[in-house]
């Protein structure tokens, strides 16, 4: 059933969509509106949102909902549907990677008893694959499925160092990420630190926001040599020195290239790899 017109903000007027584009790309820019802090989201502020008057909108959503990427709520409030997780569960990226390392992403929390991360690169951005954490771990700043930024997060970190020179150098020549609780570095110091990141194949970052925590993170390689994946741990700053928790992390990362194929070579240098 086509949900009813909402009323509680004035219809988006004259932002008529762009002359011959693309129907599939302003159903997309519905989809993009949902964000951690915009789960659920009325009608009017969908279409207020992407920039579309709100006929234009409700006819997209409409559409969307009947093929299961959008749910309706009782209230009239609309959410990201399951039909997307399905979807999205394909990804050989992902989910691939992720079937792959998950038995040893549980032994080694079986070790630290609050989250271990598995991520991937997609652009300027990590994406976390799986997060496991008990549930009485200190709070942790990202969730499964959530977007990390790459220059003030270890799982970031590791797949910085594992990208291209020339996405590397772009990235360093970007605007800086303004996170909160993260020192910040400079494009010199980040230099160096994906220097040693490829060397030892370990990257760490403290942070103070949303909680004092340490986390630790190593790459895993696929058969190539490249980096697909960034495989990290984060525990309350102090609990545990980064130096007791980098032999453990970096052998489960291992353990998990073997089993995508990799082959363990003497040196740690971290080859590059030009997806994303």
């Amino acid at each position: 059933m086509t949900a009813p017109m909402e009323t509680d903000a004035p219809p988006v007027r004259g932002k008529r969509p762009k002359q011959g584009e693309p129907v599939i790309d302003r159903a997309l820019s519905l989809l993009a509106v949902f964000s951690d802090r915009r789960r659920a989201l009325t009608l009017s502020e969908l279409a207020r949102h992407a920039g579309m008057p709100a006929p234009t909108a409700l006819r997209l959503i409409a559409r969307l909902v009947a093929w299961g990427a959008l749910e309706r709520l009782d209230d009239g409030r609309y959410v990201v549907g399951v039909r997307l997780w399905e979807v999205a569960s394909l990804s050989p990226r992902g989910h691939g990677v992720r079937e792959i390392a998950l038995p040893y992403l549980e032994d080694l929390f079986e070790v630290t008893r609050h989250h271990v991360l598995l991520a991937v690169r997609d652009n300027e951005h990590a994406v976390l694959i799986e997060r496991l954490s008990s549930k009485d771990a200190i709070e942790a700043a990202y969730r499964a499925g959530g977007r990390a930024p790459l220059r003030s997060t270890a799982v970031g970190l590791v797949l910085l160092a594992g990208a291209d020179q020339q996405f590397q150098e772009a990235t360093l020549q970007g605007p800086p990420e303004n996170e909160i609780g993260v020192e910040f570095m400079p494009a010199g110091q980040l230099r160096r630190t994906l220097s040693d990141v490829r060397r030892t194949g370990i990257a760490m970052i403290r942070r103070t926001y949303p909680s004092r925590t340490v986390s630790v993170a190593s790459p895993v390689f696929d058969a190539q040599g490249a980096v697909v994946a960034a495989l990290s741990i984060v525990v309350p700053d102090g609990s545990t020195p980064p130096n007791v928790l980098a032999p453990a992390v970096r052998a489960t990362a291992r353990a998990v290239s073997r089993n995508l194929g990799h082959q363990t070579e003497v040196n740690l240098d971290i080859r590059v790899n030009s997806q994303g």
